[in-house]
Order: structure tokens, then C-alpha cells, then sequence
């Protein structure tokens, strides 16, 4: 059954996207700080792969099984959506605080685990929390707003790494120790976390469930305890057997891009220890300025991309933001001027912002509303897939195939890139799937 949504004005548009600021904050730490706190405690570059194989392990299992669960939630008090979010809010707050603190290698791997977890019970209700609130003309601007929060968290994390070094940073690395200056950004982090996600909640209402949707609600809850807890599962793989081809299609772009973006992710921080000649500090602090850029560029860019995906729509602007990226990743390993290098995270930004906003928007379209959220949480599956692919594979291919260089590595990169906006070309939308489910 088809829901009547009423238009949404820009500030609760933006009001219930505050949330995504706190768990991209989070998400930016893991991006630019994570990596370098390894190799503080000891760890080798080509260690880096596997010792992140806990956001795509957490992010295959959490997300799908969370998104279904949260299908057929809903409290009177708190919604369907939200409990997910500050559940997941909270633990990824405690996390943060604790994370710099941590003593020894195998102690930071398994907070990351556990941060993981926090993150992805946030994310994923989020995801589907936009599309059920907006009609349909207004999901490109609610996934775009999504975007620019990615952006502006991301910014704030890599921003204060930047201004914590400058201020508080030593001339020469501790080994087995991390640098004092690093604990401030974590701590702003635990803070944002659980604040940005309240806003949210008490600020945006959500819409209850249809009158079958209820009747479904009050099945499961009738339920034993082992077929309740089997439920999910079973909603997972009915929702794949019957998964539009759209979302297979999307699924061999992802797989190159989400390659491609960990890769970056990993090995940006030894890439300038190697063509700058920087410690581990300087390094990351560069890491921390290209992050900064770029997510600048996304934060600026990504409002403006909604007209541009209406006048010229998702899949072209999709394609050609992915190209964009390739080409910087192709740029950066040859740049060794720290301001110079900056100019090509414009592109990058643009891509992000892309990456963040336009599949979103896409999937929303196309599949039914009673499973937007597990629909989302298979999406997101295709996003830590080949960050799992990634872990296991790119450790053993950067130590015998690319000679341990990062420079190669940022290239290859590069080629994952520009293979993943060939693929993109073939996006070819369609609302049938969820016109035939409006219906029913």
C-alpha cells in the first residue's frame, strides 16, 4: 500500500539529517586516524588490510540484519528507526572515548570491532529513515543533504587531526605510543556521536506504520523467541531473491569503488611517507588535509548536484563523478608539493559526494516501502563486501605484486576507478518495482 507523504521544508529535511553528522565524524576517525594509531603501535603497512576487516565483517552481518529488524519495529514513544540510532549512537560514543587510549595493537583492533558494530546499528535505520519520510521528488534532496553531513563530519574529524598536530603535535614519533594531540579529536567525537543523533530524534517524528504494516508488526511479536530471531534472516533472503536487477547492477560498480576507495583509505598516510619523506605524524596530518579537501568539496557540491542529476539525471552525473576520481587518484602519487597535492581531492570531493547521495537516491526509488530498510541494509552489504575482498586480497597484492610501494597501490586505485564509472553507464533507472508494490 502506497503511503501519502506530505512535503518536507528544507530545515526538517535538515533537522533529521543531523544525526549522520556524529557517525560520519566517527566514520572520517576511522578513515584518516585509524590507520595511523595502528602503525604507532607497531603495526606493518602490509598488516593495514586485514587489521580493518572489522567495518566490512560487522557491516555484511550488522546492516542487513538490522535494516529488517527495524521493517518490522515500531514503539509508540520512539519510532521505528530511531531506537536503532541511539543504541547504536551510544556505543559508538564510549568507543571513541576509550579508542586512544589504547595500549598495545591487538587492544585498538578490537575496540575498532566493537566501534564498528555501533556505527553500522546507527547507519542503516538512517538510510531508510530518509526514504521513508520523503516523497519521492524529494529524496534526491534528502539523500544530497545526507551527503553534505557526510561531508561536514568527516571535514570536523580530519579538521581537528589537522589543528590537534599543529598545536599539540611532537617533533619525533614514540614508538608503541600515541601522540597525545591524537585524543582530543577522538574525545570530540564521543561527543558528537550521541549529541547530533538526539538532535535528530526529538526534532523529526516518524511516520507510523499502515494498518497492515501493524498487523505484520503484531505477528512477529506473537512469535516465539527463536522464530522472532529468525525472522530477519528470512526477510534477508526473500528480499534478495526478489531483488530488482538495478540493484545487481549497482552491486559491480560498488565492487570496484568500494575496492578502490579502502585502498585509498589505507595507504594515503604511507603513500606521503614515501613521496614527502614524512613520519608517521607528518604523514598523517597530510592524510588529514587531503581528507579535509575533499570532504570540503562535498560538503560545498552536494546540494548543488541535485538540479544537476534532474537536468541531466543519476546515472550520467554518477559516471562522470566516478571518472573524476580516478583521474585524481592518478594525479596525487606524482605530486610531492603538500599544497599542489590538494588540487586533485576537488574531484575527489565532487565523487564523494556522489558516491554519498546519488545510489541512495537511486535504490530508494525502485524498491517497495514496507522493505526500504532491508533493501538498504542489502545495499550497504554491497559496500563491505569488497571492503572484505579488500582485507584479504590487497595485503598479499601490495606486497608481491605492487613491491610494497604505495605509490603503486594509489594507482591501482586509480584503475579500480575508472572501471567502476564504465559500469555506471549501465544504470539505467526504473520505479516499476515499487509501482507494482504500491498497487498491491
Amino acid at each position: 500500500m502506497k503511503i501519502s507523504k506530505p512535503n518536507l521544508s528544507f530545515w526538517q529535511i535538515f533537522n533529521m539529517n543531523v544525526g549522520f553528522l556524529g557517525i560520519q565524524y566517527s566514520f572520517g576517525l576511522q578513515q584518516t586516524a585509524i590507520n595511523p594509531i595502528f602503525l604507532f603501535l607497531g603495526a606493518s603497512e602490509d598488516m593495514l588490510p586485514i587489521l580493518n576487516i572489522a567495518g566490512p565483517v560487522t557491516g555484511l552481518i550488522v546492516q542487513p540484519i538490522i535494516g529488517a529488524m527495524s521493517d518490522k519495529t515500531w514503539s509508540l514513544k520512539w519510532g521505528r528507526r530511531k531506537p536503532y540510532f541511539l543504541i547504536g549512537a551510544l556505543l559508538g560514543s564510549i568507543c571513541l572515548f576509550v579508542f586512544p587510549h589504547s595500549p598495545v595493537l591487538w587492544f585498538a583492533v578490537g575496540l575498532l570491532w566493537i566501534l564498528d558494530v555501533g556505527n553500522n546499528v546507527a547507519m542503516e535505520p538512517y538510510r531508510a529513515f530518509v526514504g521513508d519520510k520523503l516523497p519521492e521528488k524529494q529524496l534526491s534532496l534528502g539523500y544530497q543533504m545526507q551527503s553534505l553531513f557526510c561531508g561536514l563530519g568527516t571535514l570536523l574529524a580530519t579538521g581537528s587531526i589537522i589543528l590537534f598536530q599543529y598545536l599539540f603535535g611532537e617533533e619525533a614519533d614514540v614508538a608503541g605510543t600515541i601522540p597525545q594531540w591524537v585524543y582530543y579529536s577522538f574525545y570530540i567525537g564521543a561527543i558528537l556521536s550521541l549529541t547530533t543523533i538526539l538532535w535528530s530524534v526529538f526534532k523529526t517524528s516518524e511516520i507510523p506504520p499502515t494498518k497492515e504494516e501493524f498487523i505484520e508488526i503484531n505477528k512477529i511479536k506473537a512469535l516465539s523467541l527463536i522464530k522472532r530471531i529468525a525472522k530477519p534472516f528470512q526477510e534477508i533472503s526473500i528480499a534478495v531473491k526478489e531483488m530488482p536487477k538495478f540493484m545487481w547492477k549497482i552491486g559491480a560498480v560498488y565492487l570496484f569503488q568500494w575496492y578502490a576507495l579502502f585502498v585509498y583509505w589505507q595507504f594515503s598516510t604511507p603513500l606521503f611517507m614515501k613521496t614527502m619523506g614524512y613520519s608517521i605524524s607528518e604523514a598523517g596530518s597530510q592524510s588529514a588535509a587531503m581528507s579535509l579537501t575533499y570532504n570540503t568539496t562535498t560538503m560545498l557540491i552536494a546540494l548543488i548536484l541535485v538540479p544537476l542529476t534532474l537536468k541531466f539525471g543519476n546515472k550520467k552525473m554518477y559516471a562522470l563523478s566516478l571518472f573524476g576520481t580516478a583521474v585524481a587518484l592518478f594525479c596525487i602519487p606524482f605530486i610531492s608539493d603538500p599544497l599542489l597535492v590538494l588540487i586533485p581531492m576537488i574531484l575527489f570531493g565532487i565523487g564523494w559526494a556522489a558516491m554519498m547521495g546519488i545510489p541512495y537516491t537511486m535504490v530508494s526509488k525502485i524498491v517497495p516501502q514496507e522493505r526500504r530498510g532491508v533493501y538498504m541494509g542489502i545495499l550497504n552489504m554491497m559496500i563491505v563486501i569488497p571492503m572484505g575482498i579488500e582485507t584479504v586480497t590487497f595485503g598479499p597484492i601490495y606486497k608481491y605484486l605492487l613491491s610494497d610501494n604505495a605509490i603503486n597501490a594509489m594507482l591501482f586505485a586509480g584503475v579500480f576507478f575508472a572501471i567502476s564509472a564504465i559500469l555506471a553507464m549501465r544504470l539505467n533507472e526504473t520505479s516499476r518495482f515499487n509501482k507494482k508494490t504500491s498497487t498491491q
